[in-house]
Formats: structure tokens, sequence, C-alpha cells
């Protein structure tokens, strides 16, 4: 299908708009699976899901030890360069296969304890079972994933996704007919295994070109380098992921596991809608910012990137606020319809840390761990806390009501850390 010469002419727009074709698929498919989902589950299951899906998202930060915004600004740079290049795989196999181990031992033996943890019964110990089992795929995924990335190979990129999406959601269906929730949730623990398989199968001979298998030691001489990636990803990953099952376990102790269930929905329309913007930061934004040398090339960049996604993130938006309601019921039921009340303060925040996201790529481009992780620990303890406290005040609201102020002020810190960067004269960076 042939682009419109507006859109072809801007690389922003054309990884755009060929990820949004994709996510749009994915978005159909996942519209489905979740409807489903919530006829046969309920809120209750929506929540359960909640929790496991934040387990994953977790663990594909901890697998790898947070590297893959690492592989992705490493490759980018050292595409052409063979020796660093075995440098930095040879450190991710060291990274990946002691993660792998501890996390495999960790939710194999711990699975009875996490199944009372975040399901409140030992009924699901199997599901972190499978979990264990599925931990050296998570890990090798990502990373291989970040190797598309760094290169910027965006039309594998929307391959692997939606083939894979597509054969997980088939595999939780079926689970979900014959098994239920426990079902589900088992289906959800193997789709890294899927992911994995099917990016091999599309990337695995051009992979080839760039990681040297046979020569990869047993070593670590990108260790420093990588450390701050591992020490950024566990901020900005894996503390965001356990505030959201904390703050979803406070509801359901507050309120009840059925209010839990609706805020999560509310989550998974947002993290679905997000998802035509995800792509953009790894495959465009991220090895953009590293090529970047001066401030005002930076500030450039940024006009650029807002001159051309914000109207169209801001009219998405809009739409999605306007058809809350139809939305609601197709992707889940009426059940849900409570949710409705929490659409404008979800929207608003996703805006705003959209806006300030484009600025903090800078940290991750840069590696300026000192920053990224100041900065992303203000957003949390903020989204935290105001979290908790709201809640207490105007219920399940009020924890996206948190949000959006928390996201407001995130947006504060970074401009503020950027003040000489974006506002300044001209300088190397």
């Amino acid at each position: 299908m042939k682009l419109p010469k507006f859109i072809s002419n801007n690389l922003i727009l054309k990884i755009t708009s060929l990820n949004s074709l994709v996510v749009g698929g994915r978005l159909l498919i996942s519209l489905v699976v979740q409807n489903l989902l919530a006829q046969y589950t309920g809120q209750a299951g929506i929540a359960k899901v909640g929790q496991l899906r934040n387990i994953s998202t977790m663990l594909m930060s901890l697998t790898s030890l947070g590297t893959f915004n690492g592989v992705v600004k490493y490759v980018s740079e050292y595409k052409s360069d063979q020796k660093n290049l075995l440098k930095l795989f040879s450190t991710l196999y060291v990274f990946s296969f002691t993660a792998s181990i501890v996390l495999f031992f960790t939710f194999f033996f711990g699975a009875s304890y996490f199944s009372n943890k975040l399901f409140f019964s030992v009924e699901y110990a199997i599901v972190f079972k499978v979990i264990a089992v599925a931990v050296p795929f998570i890990s090798m995924n990502r990373i291989f994933s970040g190797v598309v990335n760094g290169l910027s190979d965006y039309k594998k990129h929307t391959k692997i996704e939606f083939i894979s999406h597509l054969i997980g959601a088939i595999l939780l269906l079926v689970s979900l007919y014959y098994y239920s929730i426990k079902g589900v949730l088992i289906a959800i623990a193997l789709t890294p295994i899927i992911q994995f398989s099917v990016l091999i199968i599309i990337f695995g001979k051009l992979l080839k070109n760039y990681v040297d298998f046979k020569s990869i030691s047993f070593k670590v001489p990108f260790l420093k380098p990588l450390l701050g990636f591992t020490l950024m990803s566990f901020v900005a990953t894996v503390l965001t992921n356990y505030v959201e099952i904390d703050l979803r376990t406070l509801i359901a102790d507050a309120i009840n596991e059925n209010e839990a269930g609706i805020w999560t929905a509310m989550t998974l329309i947002s993290k679905n809608y997000m998802q035509f913007l995800i792509a953009i930061f790894t495959l465009y934004i991220l090895p953009k910012y590293v090529a970047i040398k001066t401030s005002f090339e930076f500030r450039d960049e940024i006009l650029n990137i807002y001159k051309s996604l914000l109207p169209l993130v801001f009219t998405g938006m809009i739409l999605v606020f306007v058809f809350r309601d139809i939305l609601i019921q197709v992707i889940f039921t009426e059940a849900f319809l409570g949710m409705s009340i929490l659409f404008k303060w979800q929207l608003a925040g996703d805006f705003v840390r959209f806006i300030a996201n484009v600025l903090s790529y800078q940290f991750l481009a840069k590696k300026e761990i000192s920053s990224f992780i100041s900065t992303q620990i203000i957003g949390l303890v903020m989204y935290y806390f105001f979290g908790r406290y709201f809640l207490s005040i105007y219920g399940t609201e009020g924890v996206v009501i948190a949000l959006f102020v928390s996201n407001l002020i995130y947006l504060g810190v970074v401009l503020f850390v950027l003040r000489t960067t974006f506002f300044g004269a001209n300088k190397d960076i």
C-alpha cells in the first residue's frame, strides 16, 4: 500500500502510520479478547489479568536486567562495529543467564506465595510455575527485540508484533473456553514463548549478521555502560508496575475486587490507545536522540516531533473521550460503565505523560542516569502517595486524579532538569 506523500516524506509519520495499521489490527483483536474476558470472568477476572500483566511487564525488565534501552542505544551506535557488538552481546549473555536462573527458582519454588499474594489463593500456583519456565524466553525476546529497534527496522518490528499478538490472542481465547480464568492466566504466562518464536522466524537470519553466537563468551566487558540502564529500567518498569499492583490491591481492600477490575479496565484501555505511540519512542526517538550532538539540534527535533504528533494525539484522545461509553460496552460490558467518570483524568494524564516522555527520552539517549532516575522516582512517589490519599476521599476516581497530578509534576521536574538544554544557548550534549 502506497502512503500519501506528506507521510512518506516524514519519517516520524511514516513509522507512526505503519505502526498504527498494526496497532489497529491488534486493537481489533484486543476488543474481542477483552469483551469475552469481561463477559466470562467479570470485573474480578479483569483485576486478576491486570495483576499478571504487571508481573509479566516487570519480568521483561528483570530477565534481561533492564538492558532493553541499552541494546537499542548501542546497537544503533555500533551496528557496523562487530568488535563492540561482540562485547555487548557477551555481557548481555551473562546478564540474561544470571537473571534467568535466579528468577526461575524464585517463581518455581515461590509459586504458592505469589499466587496467594496476588490472587488471595494458592489455586493459581501453576501459573507462576509456567512463568518460571518462560523466563529464559522472556529474556531472549527482550534482548533480540532491542536489536530490531536499534536497527530501526520498523517493518519487521510491526510484523513480529502483529503475528505474535494474534497467536497469543487465539491461545488465550481457547484457554478461556476450556479452562476459564485459570486458563487465561496460563495463556498469558506462555505468551513470551510465542513472541520469541515469531521473532526468531521473522528476524533470525538478519540477527546472525549482528550477533556472532559462536564467539560470545561468559564475560562482561560492557558491564559499566549497561548497569546504568539496569538502574533506569528498574525504576521505570519494575517500580512502576509494583506501584500499579499495590494500588490495585489497595482498591480491592478499600472497596472490593470488582472496583479494582474497573480501574484495571481503564488502564487496559489506556495501554491500548497508547500502543499507537509507544513504538515511536524506541524505533525513532531513542536512535535519533543518540545521534544528536547539540542542544539546538535537540530543540529542533523536539519541535518536529511535537508538530508531527501532538495534533494526532490530541484528536485521538478527544475521540476516545467522546465515544467512551460506546468503547466501554464494545470492549467490556455494561457492568463496566462505572469507569466512564475515569476517562477525563486518564486521558489528561496520558497526554501530559506523552509530552514529558518525548523530553525525558533524552536522559536515556545520553545515559544521564541520575536525571532519569530522580525524575522517575519523583513522579512515582507522587503517584503512589496521591493515589492512596485521593482513594480515601474520591474512591477509585481518586487514583486516576492522582495519575494526572503526578504526571503534571513529572513534566515540571523534567522541564526544570532540561532547562539549560531546552532553553539556554547552543552547546554540546
